[in-house]
């Protein structure tokens, strides 16, 4: 077992928010067989005689919205969109914050000030007011989601891969695979990129709980996933106005995007400390 990975395990914060993915990870695959009902039917004792939703009870573990549709099998399903859009989303921004972050770094010149001028203007506009703009300006789904997400996120890894790649291009030992005649494929691919591996993956794990949080801001807007496709961002917001007489309907999602975020981003810290060399030591 490596180093890094017996440090991570040691971490009993970090292992407790890996444990509370995983769990909500399985959740979310196997919703078809864990939820007790199909999250889109509508029950007619799933009201009240006055037409409100009913409270947790034997028969709705969670009690119901305000169609009358089970809590529970809205919140499986709207996991399985939380964390879709959250992997795929930040996957994209990863890549290609990455992507640009290192040809900037790596080229320089005209290039790389092109690029980081255009990231130095993408981070001057607020991410959720870009995002509510794309999300405008296309039709709202799943996918679109990811992708408007994607596109906001990506400039705070660029910025930081390109910081680290300037750095390592300037080292001695690549100044020596050029001078060997290491073509600029090699040099990339084989002593600049692993170094830049720790900070992916620990970017990759906090940002998804950005991504989650935005996406369930989107939904909770109107603008991000579209009913009767569940999230927990757009149950929150159907159910928004029974706060006062029903507030299950919007602490509940609100708690699992919160545990969910959390979890991430104790994982990411823990991968942090990890894989940082100059975390080595402390406690």
């Amino acid at each position: 077992m490596s180093e890094e990975l017996c440090k991570f395990l040691k971490n009993r914060v970090a292992v407790a928010g890996l444990v509370v993915i995983v769990l909500m990870t399985l959740a979310a695959a196997l919703a078809p067989a864990l939820a007790p009902y199909p999250p889109d039917e509508q029950f007619f004792e799933g009201l009240t005689l006055e037409g409100a939703p009913l409270p947790p009870n034997a028969t709705f573990w969670l009690g119901t919205d305000q169609l009358g549709r089970d809590l529970l099998s809205r919140l499986l399903y709207g996991a399985r969109t939380s964390l879709v859009i959250g992997v795929l989303a930040n996957g994209v921004a990863v890549l290609l914050g990455t992507f640009l972050g290192v040809t900037a770094g790596y080229i320089q010149g005209w290039v790389g000030t092109a690029i980081m001028r255009f990231t130095d203007l993408m981070t001057a506009f607020p991410a959720l007011i870009l995002a509510i703009a794309l999300a405008a300006i296309f039709q709202p789904s799943l996918w679109i989601v990811a992708m408007v997400i994607a596109m906001v996120n990506w400039v705070q890894i660029a910025r930081v891969v390109y910081t680290e790649t300037v750095a390592l291009a300037e080292r001695e030992y690549i100044e020596a695979c050029r001078a060997l005649g290491a073509n600029w494929p090699r040099v990339l691919f084989r002593h600049i990129l692993p170094h830049l591996v720790p900070t992916m993956l620990v970017y990759a794990t906090l940002g998804i709980a950005t991504t989650v949080l935005l996406e369930a801001t989107l939904s909770f807007l109107g603008i991000g996933v579209r009913p009767p496709e569940a999230s927990w961002g757009n149950i929150i917001y159907e159910n928004q106005t029974y706060f006062a007489s029903a507030p299950w309907l919007v602490f509940i999602p609100g708690a699992a995007i919160l545990l969910l975020a959390l979890a991430f981003n104790l994982v990411g810290d823990g991968l942090r400390d990890a894989l940082d060399p100059t975390q080595r030591g402390r406690e």
